[in-house]
Protein backbone atom coordinates (compact mmCIF):
# COMPACT_ATOMS: atom_id res chain seq x y z
CA UNK A 1 0.00 0.00 0.00
CA UNK A 2 2.93 2.09 -0.12
CA UNK A 3 3.40 1.83 -4.51
CA UNK A 4 2.86 4.86 -6.34
CA UNK A 5 -0.93 5.93 -7.27
CA UNK A 6 -1.38 5.36 -10.89
CA UNK A 7 -2.82 7.84 -13.10
CA UNK A 8 -6.65 6.36 -13.75
CA UNK A 9 -6.48 6.90 -8.89
CA UNK A 10 -5.54 10.13 -9.16
CA UNK A 11 -8.15 11.01 -12.01
CA UNK A 12 -11.07 9.14 -9.88
CA UNK A 13 -9.38 10.90 -6.64
CA UNK A 14 -9.86 14.63 -8.36
CA UNK A 15 -13.39 13.40 -9.31
CA UNK A 16 -13.96 12.47 -5.94
CA UNK A 17 -13.06 15.98 -4.39
CA UNK A 18 -14.89 17.60 -6.95
CA UNK A 19 -18.01 15.76 -6.19
CA UNK A 20 -17.70 15.81 -2.61
CA UNK A 21 -16.80 19.31 -2.02
CA UNK A 22 -19.81 20.32 -4.60
CA UNK A 23 -22.25 17.76 -2.89
CA UNK A 24 -21.36 19.27 0.85
CA UNK A 25 -22.33 22.99 -0.71
CA UNK A 26 -24.82 21.90 -2.24
CA UNK A 27 -26.39 20.70 1.34
CA UNK A 28 -25.12 23.19 3.39
CA UNK A 29 -27.15 25.99 1.15
CA UNK A 30 -30.04 23.44 1.49
CA UNK A 31 -30.17 23.01 4.81
CA UNK A 32 -29.31 25.95 6.02
CA UNK A 33 -33.15 27.48 6.61
CA UNK A 34 -33.25 24.34 8.76
CA UNK A 35 -31.23 26.26 11.45
CA UNK A 36 -34.69 27.97 12.27
CA UNK A 37 -36.60 24.77 12.26
CA UNK A 38 -37.18 21.79 14.56
CA UNK A 39 -33.77 20.03 14.86
CA UNK A 40 -34.70 16.43 13.60
CA UNK A 41 -34.81 18.01 9.90
CA UNK A 42 -31.33 19.24 10.37
CA UNK A 43 -30.23 15.65 11.38
CA UNK A 44 -31.47 14.10 8.86
CA UNK A 45 -29.57 16.51 6.39
CA UNK A 46 -26.64 15.26 7.75
CA UNK A 47 -27.56 11.58 7.49
CA UNK A 48 -28.53 12.70 3.79
CA UNK A 49 -25.47 13.83 2.91
CA UNK A 50 -23.43 10.95 4.37
CA UNK A 51 -25.26 8.25 2.52
CA UNK A 52 -24.54 10.22 -0.83
CA UNK A 53 -21.06 10.71 0.43
CA UNK A 54 -20.41 7.52 0.46
CA UNK A 55 -22.49 6.44 -2.53
CA UNK A 56 -19.99 9.13 -4.73
CA UNK A 57 -16.76 7.28 -2.60
CA UNK A 58 -18.28 3.99 -4.46
CA UNK A 59 -18.89 4.86 -7.61
CA UNK A 60 -16.33 7.37 -8.59
CA UNK A 61 -13.08 6.33 -6.05
CA UNK A 62 -13.98 2.61 -6.10
CA UNK A 63 -14.44 2.10 -2.28
CA UNK A 64 -16.57 0.51 -0.71
CA UNK A 65 -18.03 0.58 2.75
CA UNK A 66 -17.90 -2.36 5.28
CA UNK A 67 -19.19 -2.53 9.14
CA UNK A 68 -18.51 -5.49 11.65
CA UNK A 69 -19.61 -6.16 14.65
CA UNK A 70 -23.31 -4.01 14.82
CA UNK A 71 -24.58 -7.04 16.75
CA UNK A 72 -22.39 -5.78 19.66
CA UNK A 73 -23.70 -2.38 20.14
CA UNK A 74 -25.59 -2.17 23.42
CA UNK A 75 -28.80 -1.54 23.87
CA UNK A 76 -28.83 1.70 25.77
CA UNK A 77 -27.08 4.77 25.91
CA UNK A 78 -23.41 3.85 25.48
CA UNK A 79 -20.06 6.03 24.30
CA UNK A 80 -18.54 4.98 21.06
CA UNK A 81 -14.93 5.17 20.96
CA UNK A 82 -13.01 5.15 17.63
CA UNK A 83 -9.97 5.44 15.61
CA UNK A 84 -9.32 8.21 13.76
CA UNK A 85 -7.25 8.31 10.62
CA UNK A 86 -9.35 9.90 7.96
CA UNK A 87 -12.11 12.84 7.51
CA UNK A 88 -14.38 9.68 6.69
CA UNK A 89 -14.77 8.98 10.29
CA UNK A 90 -16.28 11.71 11.16
CA UNK A 91 -19.38 12.13 9.00
CA UNK A 92 -19.83 8.21 9.04
CA UNK A 93 -21.83 8.21 12.49
CA UNK A 94 -24.23 10.31 10.92
CA UNK A 95 -25.54 7.32 9.24
CA UNK A 96 -24.44 4.22 11.61
CA UNK A 97 -26.05 5.33 14.96
CA UNK A 98 -29.38 7.35 15.81
CA UNK A 99 -28.57 10.75 16.00
CA UNK A 100 -25.00 10.76 17.57
CA UNK A 101 -23.10 13.38 19.64
CA UNK A 102 -19.28 13.06 18.17
CA UNK A 103 -17.35 15.15 20.33
CA UNK A 104 -15.12 17.69 18.36
CA UNK A 105 -12.89 20.77 18.93
CA UNK A 106 -14.29 24.24 19.84
CA UNK A 107 -13.10 25.83 16.63
CA UNK A 108 -14.93 24.18 14.66
CA UNK A 109 -17.96 26.17 15.84
CA UNK A 110 -16.67 29.29 14.31
CA UNK A 111 -17.07 27.86 10.77
CA UNK A 112 -19.56 30.06 9.45
CA UNK A 113 -22.86 27.66 9.13
CA UNK A 114 -21.29 24.39 9.75
CA UNK A 115 -20.81 25.74 13.00
CA UNK A 116 -24.16 26.79 13.74
CA UNK A 117 -25.15 23.46 12.27
CA UNK A 118 -22.94 21.39 14.76
CA UNK A 119 -24.74 23.61 17.98
CA UNK A 120 -28.23 23.12 16.14
CA UNK A 121 -27.60 19.08 16.22
CA UNK A 122 -25.82 19.14 19.73
CA UNK A 123 -22.84 18.33 19.33
CA UNK A 124 -19.98 18.02 21.95
CA UNK A 125 -17.61 21.02 21.06
CA UNK A 126 -14.28 21.11 23.52
CA UNK A 127 -11.65 23.39 23.99
CA UNK A 128 -8.56 21.66 24.05
CA UNK A 129 -6.52 24.34 25.80
CA UNK A 130 -8.80 24.63 28.61
CA UNK A 131 -7.57 21.95 31.05
CA UNK A 132 -9.69 21.00 33.58
CA UNK A 133 -11.98 23.43 32.94
CA UNK A 134 -12.97 22.38 29.64
CA UNK A 135 -13.22 18.26 30.75
CA UNK A 136 -15.57 19.09 33.24
CA UNK A 137 -17.84 20.62 30.18
CA UNK A 138 -17.39 18.04 28.23
CA UNK A 139 -18.85 15.74 30.57
CA UNK A 140 -21.33 18.13 31.64
CA UNK A 141 -22.82 17.84 28.04
CA UNK A 142 -22.08 14.38 27.68
CA UNK A 143 -24.26 13.67 30.72
CA UNK A 144 -27.35 15.46 29.09
CA UNK A 145 -26.48 13.30 25.68
CA UNK A 146 -27.12 10.25 27.78
CA UNK A 147 -29.47 11.14 29.80
CA UNK A 148 -31.51 11.96 26.70
CA UNK A 149 -30.95 8.35 25.40
CA UNK A 150 -28.33 9.58 22.24
CA UNK A 151 -25.05 7.49 22.17
CA UNK A 152 -21.97 9.59 22.22
CA UNK A 153 -18.80 8.84 19.41
CA UNK A 154 -15.45 10.41 21.32
CA UNK A 155 -11.75 9.84 19.02
CA UNK A 156 -9.99 9.34 22.13
CA UNK A 157 -6.55 10.36 20.59
CA UNK A 158 -8.04 13.67 19.75
CA UNK A 159 -6.27 13.55 16.14
CA UNK A 160 -5.82 11.99 13.00
CA UNK A 161 -3.10 8.89 13.09
CA UNK A 162 -1.33 7.78 9.93
CA UNK A 163 -2.21 3.79 9.56
CA UNK A 164 0.43 1.71 11.54
CA UNK A 165 1.54 4.96 13.44
CA UNK A 166 2.70 3.85 16.86
CA UNK A 167 0.64 5.14 20.02
CA UNK A 168 3.33 6.96 21.57
CA UNK A 169 3.07 9.38 18.77
CA UNK A 170 -0.46 10.27 19.54
CA UNK A 171 -1.19 9.07 23.21
CA UNK A 172 -4.72 8.44 24.15
CA UNK A 173 -6.24 11.23 25.99
CA UNK A 174 -7.92 11.54 29.47
CA UNK A 175 -11.45 12.52 28.48
CA UNK A 176 -12.60 9.44 27.25
CA UNK A 177 -11.45 7.55 30.54
CA UNK A 178 -13.63 10.98 32.31
CA UNK A 179 -16.75 9.81 30.08
CA UNK A 180 -16.15 6.21 30.86
CA UNK A 181 -16.01 7.11 35.06
CA UNK A 182 -18.32 9.53 34.76
CA UNK A 183 -21.30 8.42 32.70
CA UNK A 184 -21.39 4.82 33.80
CA UNK A 185 -22.35 3.59 30.41
CA UNK A 186 -20.53 0.88 28.29
CA UNK A 187 -17.74 2.00 26.22
CA UNK A 188 -17.73 0.15 22.65
CA UNK A 189 -13.74 0.46 21.29
CA UNK A 190 -14.22 1.24 17.59
CA UNK A 191 -11.55 -0.10 14.82
CA UNK A 192 -10.92 0.57 11.28
CA UNK A 193 -8.54 0.84 8.22
CA UNK A 194 -9.93 4.19 6.46
CA UNK A 195 -6.80 5.73 6.60
CA UNK A 196 -5.47 3.45 3.87
CA UNK A 197 -7.89 4.68 1.45
CA UNK A 198 -8.96 8.64 2.23
CA UNK A 199 -5.51 9.70 3.71
CA UNK A 200 -5.05 12.38 6.05
CA UNK A 201 -3.38 15.73 4.59
CA UNK A 202 -3.80 14.21 1.20
CA UNK A 203 -6.60 14.58 -2.20
CA UNK A 204 -5.73 10.89 -2.65
CA UNK A 205 -8.61 8.24 -1.83
CA UNK A 206 -7.16 4.89 -2.93
CA UNK A 207 -9.51 1.89 -4.13
CA UNK A 208 -10.53 -0.47 -2.02
CA UNK A 209 -12.57 -1.25 1.40
CA UNK A 210 -13.08 0.63 4.26
CA UNK A 211 -13.54 -1.79 6.94
CA UNK A 212 -14.76 -0.28 10.46
CA UNK A 213 -15.54 -2.76 13.05
CA UNK A 214 -17.02 -2.22 16.99
CA UNK A 215 -15.07 -4.67 19.27
CA UNK A 216 -16.48 -5.97 22.43
CA UNK A 217 -18.41 -3.45 24.34
CA UNK A 218 -16.04 -2.50 27.60
CA UNK A 219 -19.08 -2.69 30.69
CA UNK A 220 -18.86 0.05 33.06
CA UNK A 221 -16.98 -0.63 36.53
CA UNK A 222 -13.08 -0.68 36.00
CA UNK A 223 -10.63 1.05 37.38
CA UNK A 224 -9.04 3.68 35.20
CA UNK A 225 -5.70 1.96 34.48
CA UNK A 226 -8.13 -1.72 33.49
CA UNK A 227 -10.05 0.77 31.30
CA UNK A 228 -7.36 2.22 29.21
CA UNK A 229 -5.45 -0.59 29.06
CA UNK A 230 -8.66 -2.98 27.55
CA UNK A 231 -9.36 0.26 25.21
CA UNK A 232 -5.87 0.65 24.19
CA UNK A 233 -5.53 -3.18 23.31
CA UNK A 234 -9.30 -3.24 21.32
CA UNK A 235 -8.81 -0.35 19.61
CA UNK A 236 -5.19 -0.93 18.62
CA UNK A 237 -5.05 -4.38 18.43
CA UNK A 238 -8.66 -4.08 16.07
CA UNK A 239 -7.22 -1.75 13.49
CA UNK A 240 -3.81 -4.07 13.03
CA UNK A 241 -5.86 -6.65 11.93
CA UNK A 242 -7.83 -4.52 9.70
CA UNK A 243 -4.73 -2.70 7.67
CA UNK A 244 -3.07 -6.47 7.45
CA UNK A 245 -6.45 -7.46 6.24
CA UNK A 246 -6.64 -4.74 3.53
CA UNK A 247 -2.74 -4.83 2.59
CA UNK A 248 -2.92 -8.81 1.94
CA UNK A 249 -6.19 -8.30 -0.13
CA UNK A 250 -4.50 -6.00 -2.47
CA UNK A 251 -1.54 -7.88 -2.18
CA UNK A 252 -3.49 -11.16 -3.74
CA UNK A 253 -5.30 -8.84 -6.24
CA UNK A 254 -3.58 -8.39 -9.64
CA UNK A 255 -3.67 -4.81 -10.17
CA UNK A 256 -4.67 -3.64 -7.14
CA UNK A 257 -1.33 -2.90 -5.58
CA UNK A 258 -0.92 0.45 -6.16
CA UNK A 259 -4.58 0.85 -4.50
CA UNK A 260 -3.42 0.48 -1.23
Amino acid sequence: MTDPPGMGTKLRALAFNAAFFAWSAVLVLYYTPSLLMPRHILVGGQRRWTSHVNALLRAIAGIRIEIRGRDRLPAGPFIAAAKHQSAWDTLIWHTELDDPAIVLKKELLSIPIYGQMCRKSRMIAVDRAGGPSALKAMVADARTVIAGGRPVVIFPQGTRTAPGAPVDDAPYQPGVAALYRALGVPVVPVALNSGLFWARRSFLKRPGTIVMEYQAPIPPGLDRRGFMAALTERIEGGTARLEAEARAAAAATPGRKESA
